[in-house]
């Protein structure tokens, strides 16, 4: 079974440039995942795609099954999760088209499950450093990524922000701006899984004075699709089977 999922986002419903195998339909102890989980052939191996929003994006952020899609991604063997995901800016600097490597992230989510962790034991996991630094370290030499620190703000959904809401996430520092990263990062650590987050910016938020629409980011995400598809092509291959970061150790000394 493969060791390395990847988690479409929005735009990214599957991966046309692998061949598919197989496809596992797991059940989980937290409910369904998103979808059948794809087995995709990958060189002489395997990589697994699970689209986050499930078939044809019918699965809103605030609804997803996060606990559910990482739960069922271990369990078939997974130790390493590619999430892609797509983002507003909140910096003249993060312009649209641009690909983010996010290495941090401030949590505006409110009703969502986020540990695995509820009944019996209390599990106080570190989020100082919230991605994989091994794979943030292969992914930092990729070209067509265009910034390699990006702080993502996760709000809640599925509206978009207000212009006060959009401005307050600037003065808080955020650079990027989704809906899907919490508690999915969070969740992959409590699990000691590898995870590395990379956004595609598809518009300026509201702070830039005009307002975002649905259709002028599905515009954008068509190209940056394109783009993420070329990374990934890149960044696989570099993977390595055996992990030496700190993700597989996540839960010493996390409880009492």
């Amino acid at each position: 079974m493969p060791h390395i999922a990847i988690i479409g986002g929005s735009g990214v419903g599957s991966l046309d440039i692998f061949e598919q195998k197989s496809e596992i339909e797991v059940q989980t102890p937290y409910g369904s995942p998103s979808d059948k989980i794809k087995i995709l052939k990958f060189g002489s191996g395997e990589i697994a795609f699970l689209p986050r929003h499930g078939p044809n994006h019918a699965i809103p952020p605030h609804l997803v099954n996060y606990r559910a899609n990482i739960y069922a991604l271990k369990s078939i063997g997974v130790d390493t999760i590619i999430s892609l995901s797509a983002v507003g800016s909140l910096k003249e600097e993060y312009a649209p088209k641009e690909i983010v490597l996010t290495d941090q992230f401030i949590d505006m989510t409110k009703s969502r499950k986020n540990t695995f962790y509820e009944n019996g034991k209390v599990v106080h996991i570190s989020a100082a450093d919230p991605f994989c630094q091994q794979l943030r370290t292969i992914a930092t030499a990729i070209p067509l990524i265009a910034h390699n620190k990006g702080t993502y703000v996760c709000i809640e959904g599925p509206r978009f922000s207000t212009r006060a809401e959009s401005k307050l996430w600037r003065i808080m520092g955020a650079d990027i701006i989704g809906m899907t990263l919490c508690p999915e990062a969070m969740l992959a650590r409590e699990q000691e899984l590898c995870y590395l987050n990379i956004a595609a910016v598809t518009d300026y938020d509201v702070w830039a004075e005009r307002p975002v629409n649905q259709r002028e980011v599905n515009e954008t995400m068509t190209h940056n699709v394109e783009k993420l598809k070329d990374i990934l092509k890149v960044l696989l291959p570099k993977i390595p089977t055996e992990r030496t970061c700190e993700c597989r150790n996540a839960l010493k000394d996390a409880s009492f």
